[in-house]
């Protein structure tokens, strides 16, 4: 198919590119910026005049529920809504019935995300068989049957000793590992942060130094064993900070937070509304603040949906009984936009922390618009507005923005030069 997107503003983060000029796609590939080729006829043009092109969406980390959770989501279902929130490429987490530590699994994921063409989809590989911290799993075969990177997710190794033997063998085999970091014992049976709110509602807290104590520990052991390293959802101003003080000792860390900590605080726990009951949980205006900072200076290169939806019944409960998550994925974009108008970052910048950043961290082929390299763009209007909700594609509902207006509406998405989504 030969396409031709006409007169949109190209923004390609990785390149410093930011002008209004034409794509040209080819075989599923960009095969020009700016002048077509000679002998080049489009079949189909897209006019994008007004709109902003840019690298199609990475996020590192939605949750699509199958094999397994049939009721909270399906790959088919979660990745069409991904795609509605720009995304062109998203790595889903281990946590599967059965759990994602064998080829099998792997290979089922990628037969299904192929079929379904949404988007493309990177399986995280557990780093122990069943998540349980005991034993390792077969990375190398995991990394053959196509996982990018491998973690336990919160499911902790409660032996330090296991977990460092883990990362030395990752090292060996040049792997990257990804850490969610909160010390088990520090946060066990806690519902949200440690703090003024939780005190005033009465729930049981997580302390800052769940979060912390873990990270510090995380940080020596990947150290001491070299091994290329991610973390995910940071959470704490502290946390940033010791992720910075790693990166300037030259350490191979990378960073990611959830999009939702980057906008709301504990105290939007104050109507007992499970909605907002996240693990690890929201934290205080001051943590946000770090948090921001963070991805401004770059500490934190990428911004995820940690998209995690789930079935009405399980945000119905009192509020310590239900599942903790947000479905957001199909908001990431006009969700991210909101830190353009609140005036945190500029829309290159942003558009880096949510393509260029991601995909380098786990080293993936995506995140920049390349003459030769996959035709994977977004395009959307930064001037209109999305009303969270007016249409929803994923199988969760469990997302407290459903009703906001939200700056930007992605028009399309393009996964190697097929329109995968268009409002």
């Amino acid at each position: 198919m030969k396409l031709s997107i006409l007169g949109a503003r190209v923004i390609d983060p990785a390149s410093g590119l930011d002008q209004v000029t034409d794509i040209h796609i080819e075989a599923c590939k960009i095969i020009a910026l700016g002048a077509a080729p000679a002998g080049f006829v489009a079949v189909d043009t897209l006019d994008a005049k007004g709109l902003v092109a840019a690298p199609g969406l990475v996020d590192l980390n939605v949750a699509l529920r199958e094999p397994g959770y049939s009721r909270k989501g399906s790959i088919v279902s979660e990745t069409r809504a991904a795609a509605a929130g720009g995304v062109t490429s998203l790595c889903c987490p281990p946590k599967t019935k059965p759990v994602l530590d064998t080829s099998a699994v792997a290979e089922l994921i990628l037969d299904r995300a192929r079929e379904a063409g949404n988007t493309k989809v990177f399986p995280i590989g557990a780093l122990s068989k069943g998540l349980d911290g005991e034993q390792l799993a077969e990375l190398v075969a995991l990394r053959d049957a196509g996982c990018v990177a491998f973690g336990n997710g919160l499911d902790s190794f409660r032996n330090t000793r296991t977990l460092c033997r883990a990362l030395e063998y990752a090292a060996t085999f040049d792997l990257t590992v990804i850490f969610n970091s909160q010390d088990h014992d520090l946060a066990e049976g806690g519902l949200a942060h440690e703090g003024p709110t939780a005190s005033f509602l009465g729930l049981p807290g997580i302390p800052e130094t769940a979060e912390t104590v873990a990270l510090a520990r995380d940080l020596l052991l990947v150290e001491q064993s070299g091994v290329r390293a991610h973390f995910s959802q940071l959470t704490s101003a502290r946390g940033v900070a010791l992720i910075a003080q790693a990166q300037a000792r030259g350490l191979p860390v990378t960073a990611d937070v959830a999009l939702y900590q980057l906008i709301l605080t504990d105290e939007a726990l104050i109507d007992f509304s499970s909605l907002y009951h996240v693990q690890p949980p929201l934290r205080t205006r001051a943590d946000r603040d770090g948090l921001r900072e963070a991805v401004k200076l770059g500490v934190v290169s990428a911004i995820s949906s940690h998209h995690q939806p789930h079935e009405r019944d399980a945000k119905l409960a009192p509020f310590g009984a239900t599942e903790p998550g947000i479905s957001s994925v199909e908001l990431l974009l006009p969700l991210a936009m909101t830190l353009v108008e609140d005036g945190l970052l500029d829309l290159p910048t942003l558009l880096a922390r949510l393509s260029t950043g991601p995909a380098e961290a786990l080293r993936l082929p995506a995140g920049k618009l390349a003459v030769g390299g996959p035709a994977d763009i977004v395009l959307f209007d930064p001037t209109a507005s999305t009303v969270a909700g007016e249409t929803w594609l994923s199988k969760g509902e469990n997302c407290p923005f459903i009703g906001h207006s939200l700056p930007g509406v992605v028009r399309y998405t393009l996964v190697d030069g097929r329109i995968s989504h268009q409002a």
